[in-house]
Formats: C-alpha cells, sequence, structure tokens
C-alpha cells in the first residue's frame, strides 16, 4: 500500500493507550487511539474505517465484547483483542464473537506490534484484485445451487453475486481443492490463518457459520467431533 495501514486502538488505561500508540507508529503503522466505547461507536457509521482494530475488553462504558458484536455488524476488518481478566474465557468469547487474535496483559508492546503486522500482512498482502463483474471467467465450478469462479473470485447463486469477505471466500476454494475429503480444524486453520496463527480452532467453526449463512445450500457437512466435509450436493 502507498499509505500506511490504519489501526484504532482503543484501552482505557490512559498510559498503555499512549505507549502502544508509540510503538505502532514507530512501525509505520498510523494509529487512531480511543479511550471509551463511546467514543468506539461514534465511529461506526464513518466513511473511513481502519484496517485493524485493538480492542481492551475492560471498558469503563461498553465493553470490548459489545463493541466487537457492533464491529462485526458492520465489517470483517480483523481484530485483536487484549486483556487483563481470565485468560482462558476471554479467549474462548473474544474468537467465538468474530476476533482474530488474543493477548493477554501483561505483555511487551513489541508482541503486539509483531502480531499486529503479521496479521494485517495475512489480511491484505495475500488478496488478490477482483476483477470488474462484467469479466468473464472460464473455471466456474458448480456446487450444489452455487458457481464458483476461483480465477474471478466470485460466487453466484442465479445470476446473483454472493458478497464474501477474503477469508470466507479462501475457506470456500478450500473446501473445492479437497472436495469429498474430510478435513479436521487443524488442517483448515493451518490452511486459511496460517502456521504463525495463535489461536483457538473455534475460529474455524465461526467462518464456517458466517459462510452457512450466506449459502443456505451450501453442500458443507459437519463430520462431528473432527472437522468438515464438502459435496457436490
Amino acid at each position: 500500500m502507498e499509505t500506511p495501514y490504519l489501526v484504532y486502538l482503543v484501552d482505557d488505561e490512559t498510559n498503555l493507550l499512549e505507549l502502544l500508540q508509540s510503538y505502532l507508529e514507530s512501525a509505520g503503522l498510523q494509529v487512531r487511539a480511543f479511550a471509551n466505547g463511546t467514543e468506539v461507536v461514534s465511529v461506526l457509521e464513518d466513511e473511513q474505517q481502519p484496517h485493524l482494530w485493538i480492542l481492551d475488553i475492560m471498558m469503563p462504558d461498553i465493553d470490548g465484547y459489545e463493541l466487537l458484536r457492533l464491529i462485526r455488524q458492520k465489517s470483517d476488518v480483523p481484530i485483536i483483542f487484549i486483556s487483563a481478566r481470565d485468560q482462558d474465557v476471554d479467549k474462548i468469547i473474544g474468537l467465538e464473537l468474530g476476533s482474530d487474535d488474543y493477548l493477554a496483559k501483561p505483555f511487551l508492546p513489541r508482541e503486539l506490534v509483531i502480531r499486529a503486522k503479521k496479521l494485517l500482512q495475512r489480511t491484505y498482502e495475500k488478496a488478490v484484485h477482483v476483477p470488474a463483474p462484467t469479466q468473464t471467467f472460464q473455471d466456474w465450478v458448480q456446487i450444489g445451487p452455487y458457481l464458483i469462479s476461483e480465477k474471478g473470485r466470485q460466487v453466484k447463486e442465479g445470476e446473483e453475486l454472493i458478497d464474501l469477505t477474503t477469508k470466507e471466500f479462501e475457506l470456500i476454494i478450500y473446501f473445492l481443492h479437497n472436495l469429498g475429503l474430510a478435513l479436521n480444524r487443524e488442517q483448515i486453520l493451518t490452511s486459511i490463518w496460517g502456521d504463525d496463527y495463535i489461536g483457538s480452532d473455534r475460529a474455524v467453526d465461526d467462518l464456517v457459520k458466517r459462510i452457512r449463512k450466506k449459502m443456505s445450500k451450501f453442500p458443507l457437512e459437519t463430520v462431528y467431533g473432527f472437522g468438515y466435509r464438502l459435496t457436490r450436493v
């Protein structure tokens, strides 16, 4: 990108907020800081949105869980949760609600910088440009009632294009490449999020849930206690 990635940083601890902002900006990121949830809510409808949110769970007015729900209603932008509370509980709830990574306090600011940059790279620098809708492709594959073009990064039901996020499309293509095979959650996690992903495999279930909501007739079977399998019908 010609301009720096934009990060929205949310924490009610003023000293920590300023310290983290300084580290992130020193790493070449553009940062906008927020000290409470009310300030965050006021910008959710703005035209300009960040490439990454970093949210503290413990906020004095609106907690991070609620902020995550509000953000996820608007976009699929990556989110890192930070918290000083019960690590396992916070981590599971945050991932179930749609966060992409989790960091427990206390932590080194440099660790947050590394995680933020890796998450930004995974999300944006592997993205493939989506051609204009008028372009035609020769690689359409039919799965159930859906037509899928990997080259065009498009999925259609009839003539209607289905709006998918980058991760949703990547997971659909991964299932397509492994048609008929039972894939465990760890395989999926590594293939879609990368070897360096630090988080729960519940992120896989959350992504599948979102795909099923948008594509209710997609023939994706749950292999209980294991993972998922895509069939043609």
